[in-house]
Order: C-alpha cells, then structure tokens, then sequence
C-alpha cells in the first residue's frame, strides 16, 4: 500500500478546496447583489463589524476581522474614497484615528445584510437545519483549530 502523502488528493473530497470553492462562489453571489449599492465584499467584513461598534481605531478593526494592517489600510482607503467611512482623530491619542460610519453605510445597513441573509439562506437551501447552525458550528471549530494550531 502507497503512503498517504504519495497518494493524489481528490479536490472534490478536500476540506480546504471545497471550504474554498464555497467562500468564492458565496463572495460572488454577495458581490451581485451589494454592487449596486457601490460595495464589494472586500469592505463587507468591515462594514459588519462597524455596524457593530464604531468609533475604533485601524488596529482593532483589524482584529475584528483578521485582515493584516496593509490590506486594512488599502480597504479603508478605498471606503473613505466610496464615501462608508469617516476618520476622525483620536481625542485620546492624535497620532491614530477613529473610523466611523457615514450617514451612507448607515442607510445601507437594511439592505446589506439582508443581502448577505439572502446568500446564506441560497447557500444553506435543503439543509436540515434551516439556518445551517450545526454547519456554522462545525465550520468555526474547523477555524478556531486552526487558529490554536496557528500559535502553538
């Protein structure tokens, strides 16, 4: 018998490829659906977390979403220049600045989430669960091993 590592991987039957394959065509559908609003998924995580608490600062908004500082910086960048955001400086320290939202992401908020509520829903269609709790539940423990694995 072959050693495992000698063996080809099946991409159909491969965790990553197929965890993949379904973040893309989710982003996909997400982005037909937002573009109208002049929002692309790469500000989605964002926007989420803004809606959650606002007023903080880069680096905590990339702990939020586990982007690096670079992206974030590009990504905030561009929603500064899309009008979603707002940067004023901190009244605690002037060398960083807060990030808010702007009256425009506010008045998107309904409309994407829904938006994001109606891919979930398309994605999760026949499962047992109507939600998908226990595939959302098994897919966080997957990331949360690997984020363990990550700082061992």
């Amino acid at each position: 018998m072959e050693p495992l590592e000698t063996l080809p991987m099946d991409r159909s039957n491969s965790l990553g490829y197929v965890i993949n394959h379904l973040a893309r065509l989710m982003e996909q559908a997400l982005r037909d659906r937002i573009a109208g609003h002049g929002v692309v998924p790469g500000q989605f995580a964002q926007l989420l977390a803004l809606y959650e608490e606002e007023g903080i600062s880069q680096l905590q908004l990339c702990e939020k979403v586990r982007i690096d500082q670079s992206t974030m910086a590009h990504t905030l960048k561009r929603m500064e220049r899309d009008g979603l955001i707002q940067r004023t400086a901190d009244p605690q320290d002037g060398r960083r600045a807060l990030i808010y939202l702007t009256d425009r992401s506010r008045r998107l908020r309904t409309a994407l989430i829904g938006a994001a509520r109606e891919v979930n829903d398309i994605a999760t269609a026949g499962f047992p669960d109507v939600r998908g709790d226990d595939f959302i539940r098994m897919v966080r423990q997957a990331i949360g091993n690997l984020e363990a694995d990550r700082t061992t």
